[in-house]
């Protein structure tokens, strides 16, 4: 049974991700987009008034991503708070590289350029 739960959390966890980084992605662009608008009118030597509405479309959007991203923020901190609930609580592992054995002397830091 615990062997299936933790099958399901790691695939809660790697769609989670996905659907995170593809929110920032997402906001990213539309940043850039934004940026892109007022720059590409203020080039052109346009009113601010030309093409404002579609500015403020744009502006609404990001609004709506920047609100998306805290929605799963809160979703990511709930399935944390149930992956503890069903007993599966994170464990540190370590990485795979090899400890120093007690008493080696470190390298010395040096400045790099």
């Amino acid at each position: 049974m615990l062997v299936k739960r933790r099958q399901a959390a790691m695939q809660v966890a790697e769609r989670l991700h996905c659907v995170e980084d593809a929110i920032d992605q997402a906001l990213a662009r539309a940043a850039e987009f934004n940026a892109t608008l007022v720059t590409a009118r203020s080039d052109a030597g346009l009113s601010a008034i030309v093409g404002h509405e579609a500015f403020e479309g744009a502006v609404s959007a990001f609004a709506a991503l920047a609100r998306a991203r805290g929605e799963i923020v809160e979703t990511h901190r709930r399935l944390t708070e149930t992956k503890n609930l069903i007993g599966l609580r994170t464990l540190a592992m370590g990485d795979e590289t090899t400890k120093p054995a007690p008493g080696a002397q470190a390298s010395p830091l040096r400045i790099v350029a």
